[in-house]
């Protein structure tokens, strides 16, 4: 498989003190680097990851995003899975990190309930 690479775009949410990081591309060995940055540069008390626009995840994109709960778990933050589609739900689930994260259809639904 040709790796797409990451593309991290972040935004305000639509409630105070949320963040948005729209991921799309492949999270792979060579691009779990820029996840981690994008979360740790994050400053929110709640972080949406919105994974509509993943197309591949492997061992190293695991991983990440784990990593990314635990940093969000010491410094007090909230993290929240967004428009996850099949493919990843089902690596989240046959690795066991699933029970980790709260997932949401949507950003939306992330927001409401983040709120």
């Amino acid at each position: 498989m040709i790796d797409q690479g990451l593309q991290v775009m972040g935004r305000p949410g639509s409630r105070q003190g949320v963040h948005v990081l729209a991921l799309s591309g492949a999270i792979s060995s060579s691009s779990a680097s820029a996840l981690h940055d994008a979360v740790s540069g994050a400053s929110c008390r709640a972080l949406i990851l919105d994974m509509g626009g993943i197309t591949h995840v492997d061992s190293t994109a695991v991983g990440g995003l784990v990593r990314a709960y635990v940093s969000c778990q010491k410094s007090g933050r909230k993290l929240a899975l967004a428009g996850l589609n099949r493919r990843v739900l089902n690596v989240l689930s046959i690795t066991g990190v699933e029970p980790l994260f709260e997932m949401f259809a949507t950003v939306e639904d992330a927001e409401n309930s983040l709120a």
